[in-house]
């Protein structure tokens, strides 16, 4: 088990941790990384999606149906309750509220999922990764920017339910989303892949782990820390709090073991960068939602070793 853990988690923070020495160092500019989130948004990690997808054999891509159930359920969750919690008691605008809930509600699949449960439960859960990052690029991430536009001027000229069927279908256009889509056609359609298509695309999408691991370190070197008990109860709730509600929601719908492990395991990665770079273009950047970024990913090397050995004692 200390093998597993060692092999698992310190490869991840260790390109957290360069990201974030290279943004504190000004070898990298922390402040605009707009074209290394483009990069990895719209070309690595859609390619890193669809060739995962794409290749998966058609029963393992039948079982992800109950694991994107529990995953959207888990996300919307904690966003609905991190959302009004952050309203209601934290007296928070709407668009500061939204940011937190998203960081908050949607994991860093994008950096951690792959290289961690690979790592830890082998290339068969590379598949569940992608799915998770598809339905938080469906769910929670079109409603934040719904939240966030509709406190625009232009924004305000609209309905809410049209706000939201904009962001929607914004959403639906992007590459993330399309991408694992694409790949599960061609699996249905039994599409034979060449080669030379296949591998180009794992070459980008080869990159996507790296990049993203270190786009997290970078954002969050740019990040003012204030440790409070609004970071404190967010850091739980999304560390402690959505892996249990993950784990309760998987057996209530009896979910398989194998399928259990990953939805956990995944939902108990530490909080996501999406929130703070919305957040940022509409001039709403909440101190807990920068701050709940930096604890989250640092107490994760501990929470996520106590999640591992707990999820290898489930049977």
């Amino acid at each position: 088990m200390i093998d597993i853990l060692r092999n698992s988690l310190v490869p991840v923070f260790v390109g957290l941790l360069l990201g974030y020495a290279a943004g504190l160092s000004k070898a990298v500019d922390n402040k605009d990384v707009k074209s290394l989130v483009a990069f990895l948004m719209n070309f690595a990690l859609p390619c890193s999606l669809f060739v995962t997808i794409a290749l998966a054999p058609r029963e393992l891509l039948r079982g992800q149906v109950k694991a994107a159930v529990v995953l959207a359920i888990v996300y919307v969750a904690i966003f609905v309750a991190t959302y009004y919690a952050a309203r209601i008691l934290g007296k928070e605008t709407a668009a500061n509220s939204s940011v937190l809930a998203l960081t908050l509600g949607f994991p860093n699949a994008a950096a951690m999922g792959i290289p961690l449960l690979l790592a830890v439960y082998g290339p068969r859960a590379s598949v569940t990764v992608a799915v998770a990052i598809a339905v938080g690029a469906i769910t929670i991430t079109p409603i934040t920017v719904a939240i966030l536009e509709s406190g625009t001027k232009e924004g305000r000229a609209l309905s809410h339910a049209a706000s939201v069927r904009m962001s929607l279908w914004t959403a639906l256009e992007k590459p993330v989303f399309w991408a694992p889509m694409l790949g599960a056609v061609a699996v249905i359609v039994k599409f034979h892949m060449p080669i030379y298509f296949e591998k180009s695309a794992a070459i980008l999408g080869n990159a996507t782990e790296g990049t993203a691991l270190f786009v997290t370190g970078l954002i969050a070197s740019a990040q003012r820390f204030n440790l409070n008990w609004g970071v404190g109860w967010a850091v739980l709730g999304k560390n402690v709090i959505q892996p249990a509600l993950g784990l309760a929601v998987a057996l209530l719908l009896r979910m398989p073991l194998e399928q259990t492990k990953y939805v956990v395991l995944l939902s108990a990665i530490p909080s996501g960068f999406f929130g703070i770079l919305f957040g940022e273009g509409f001039d709403a950047t909440p101190q807990v939602a920068s701050s709940s970024l930096i604890a989250s990913t640092v107490l994760g090397i501990f929470t996520l070793a106590g999640w591992i050995i707990l999820l290898d004692h489930l049977h």
